[in-house]
Order: C-alpha cells, then structure tokens, then sequence
C-alpha cells in the first residue's frame, strides 16, 4: 500500500511495485543475516575475552574456564546459524511470492514503461 502510494507521487509506473518489493524484501533479508553475524561476532568476542581474563587471574582454573568458554561458543553459533537459514527461507519466501506476482504484472510494465525494463 505504502509502495503504491510512494510510485504515485513520484511518477514511477505501479506496474514496476513487485519487482520494487521483491528487491526490499532480499534487502531486508540480508540485513537480517548480517546483524546476526555482527551478533554472534562480538557474542563470541566477548565470552573469549572473559575467558582471558579468568584465566589471567586464575590460571589453575583455565581447563574449566576453557571448556565453559567452548560450550559457550558452540550455544551461540548454533542460534546464529539458526537465524541466518530463517533469513534466507524468509528472503526466499518473499521472493517467490513476489514472483508470483510478477509474473502478470511482467506484461504490464513493458506496456506502461518499455525504457524501465530494456
């Protein structure tokens, strides 16, 4: 609706909105993938300088520091690649709807606007 009314006032022909919506719908998935990495990154970072830390100050405690430390790592890059496949299923369903749609919406554009899509 509010990519409609946005291709109204600024001239854009409507027949061109699903192909505008099936861009920001990858857009917005490989945003998402790339803040869950940035997530995990400093998740991970910050268990391994704790870590350092412990063992700084307690070295006779290092193997359990080290082992809880690895778990750690493990739980986060568990959810993190759990996160990353919902991304890519959610860019992926979005764009297959957005074919879909395309798919009539095709002949429309070229009729409305035949310089857009050469």
């Amino acid at each position: 609706m509010f990519l409609n009314l946005l291709a109204e006032q600024s001239g854009v022909p409507t027949g061109i909105m699903p192909f505008i919506g099936a861009g920001l719908a990858v857009l917005g998935g490989a945003i998402g993938c790339g803040l869950v990495v940035l997530g995990a990154a400093r998740g991970i970072g910050e268990i391994a300088g704790k870590a350092v830390e412990g063992i700084a100050r307690q070295p006779e405690a290092g193997g359990r520091i080290t082992t809880t430390m690895i778990i750690g790592a493990a739980l986060i890059e568990g959810f993190t690649f759990f996160a990353i496949i919902v991304c890519m299923l959610g860019m992926n369903k979005m764009e297959s709807m957005a074919q879909t749609v395309m798919a009539p919406a095709a002949d429309n554009v070229q009729e409305v606007a035949p310089e857009v899509v050469e």
